[in-house]
C-alpha cells in the first residue's frame, strides 16, 4: 500500500463527506442546523449566555419540550455548553461554545435576511398564487367549453 502525503490525506477527506449524500454525516448535520428552533435558539445564544426560562420567552411558539431536546441535541454537538450553579432555585444556563459562535453568525445572518425580505417573499408568493389561480381557472373553462 502506498503511502499518502499530508496534502492526499486532506484531499481524500474532503471526498469522503458529502452533503448531498443522505448517509453522510454532513447531510446530518445540515438537516440539524437546519431546523427552525435549532436556528432561532442558536440565533437568541448569539447575544450571550441565556437562562432555559429566558430562551422559552424569547423564542415565541416553542415547546418546554422542543426546547428541551433542541438543546440537549445542540449541546450533543457542541454547539452549547449547559452551565448548573447550585442555589435556590437552580440556576441553568446555556452559552454558545466557539464552535456555536461560528455557526450563529451565519444563522443570525439566514434570521436578518429572512426578516428583511419577507415582505418580497410575500408578494411572490401572492403573485404566484394569483397566476397558479387564473391558470386552474382558464384550464377548468376550458375543459367545461370542450365538454359542450
Amino acid at each position: 500500500m502506498a503511502t499518502m502525503t499530508a496534502a492526499e490525506r486532506r484531499a481524500r477527506a474532503r471526498e469522503e463527506y458529502d452533503a448531498f449524500l443522505k448517509g453522510c454525516p454532513t447531510n446530518q448535520l445540515l438537516d440539524r442546523i437546519s431546523d427552525k428552533w435549532v436556528s432561532l435558539v442558536v440565533s437568541a445564544l448569539a447575544a450571550g449566555p441565556m437562562r432555559y426560562s429566558d430562551l422559552g420567552r424569547r423564542i415565541a411558539g416553542v415547546s418546554a419540550k422542543m426546547l428541551t431536546q433542541t438543546l440537549r441535541s445542540l449541546e450533543r454537538d457542541g454547539i452549547v455548553t449547559r452551565t448548573v450553579t447550585p442555589s435556590v432555585p437552580v440556576r441553568v444556563d446555556y452559552e454558545l461554545t466557539p464552535l456555536g459562535a461560528s455557526l450563529s453568525a451565519l444563522l443570525v445572518a439566514v434570521k436578518d435576511w429572512a426578516e428583511l425580505h419577507i415582505s418580497e417573499v410575500d408578494e411572490a408568493r401572492e403573485r404566484y398564487d394569483a397566476s397558479a389561480s387564473s391558470a386552474s381557472s382558464a384550464s377548468s373553462a376550458s375543459s367545461a367549453s370542450s365538454a359542450s
